[in-house]
């Protein structure tokens, strides 16, 4: 009978709708699709989980530096490779390539500005160049910027976002900034101003070491990686499971290895009561 025949459907084409490349971007948090204008207006934060996108020197600098005071150190300083070093790609050409993805010299931006009418030094390192690693160059801005606080008299802002820890590609010249940049900091802290060290996702290995964990206030933003040697790397060498969390800001905070947790959208904000109560 026909009334149990099988049933026929009408089959409609129906041409996709072409929508313009890097509208959205996918959120690395939850996996929702946030427009892109929508994500710059709230800081390069998923307005759904509050996922803090990595964000550029150059991005940090004007998110935070109140608007044409910024005054760049070394802008012309770069790094040269004085262990010719090559593997499947040299130095020179890893540098050269990150340059150009970059529109960055190297991997820190250093300069002095205002934050709400409040002279300070900063530094900001960028986890797209060489994943924000130290290298000689790094380390001798660095170096200069804390010299530069001392001089002036005036607080000292470093935000770091580094993977790398020390360049490998300069070996020990690389490593001997890790002791250049807390000698510089021992000076200033003798001196009595104040550094506030800002940790970003992620920051690890020999910056986390140095500069980057020797705040007199050390301010994380939410679910940073923060540590010395990735969880997955311990886990394989003590063959334990590590606690939930392990190396996250929240756990940081709440076992006593940073001060504070902010919001990006508040950070100028607290900064400057920070730079108000100490400075």
């Amino acid at each position: 009978m026909a009334m149990f025949g099988k049933p026929k459907f009408t089959v409609v084409r129906i041409r996709k709708r072409e929508i313009p490349d890097g509208l959205w971007t996918k959120c690395e948090g939850c996996g929702q699709p946030i427009y892109n204008k929508t994500l710059e207006e709230n800081f390069s934060v998923c307005p759904k989980c509050d996922y803090h996108f990595t964000l550029g020197a150059k991005e940090r600098i004007r998110l935070l530096i109140d608007e044409a005071t910024f005054q760049e150190y070394d802008s012309k300083m770069e790094s040269c490779d004085p262990l010719r070093f090559k593997a499947q790609k040299s130095y020179e050409a890893k540098l050269k390539q990150d340059q150009q993805t970059t529109g960055l010299l190297e991997a820190v931006i250093t300069g002095e500005g205002d934050i709400e009418d409040k002279r300070i030094v900063i530094g900001v390192t960028d986890s797209r160049f060489i994943m924000g690693s130290m290298g000689s160059v790094v380390g001798e801005k660095i170096s200069r910027i804390i010299e530069a606080s001392i001089e002036k008299r005036v607080p000292l802002v470093i935000i770091s976002g580094s993977g790398g820890g020390a360049r490998m590609y300069e070996g020990m010249l690389s490593l001997m900034q890790m002791a250049k940049t807390s000698a510089s900091l021992a000076r200033h802290h003798q001196k009595g101003l104040l550094y506030i060290s800002i940790l970003t996702n992620p920051t690890m290995a020999g910056v986390m070491a140095s500069f980057a964990g020797l705040g007199d206030i050390i301010i994380a933003e939410p679910k940073a990686l923060i540590g010395f040697t990735g969880p997955r790397v311990i886990e394989q060498t003590i063959h334990q499971k590590l606690p939930e969390g392990f190396q996250k800001s929240e756990f940081l905070l709440e076992h006593g290895l940073i001060d504070m947790i902010v919001h990006r959208k508040n950070l100028k904000s607290i900064l400057s009561q920070l730079i108000n109560y100490f400075g």
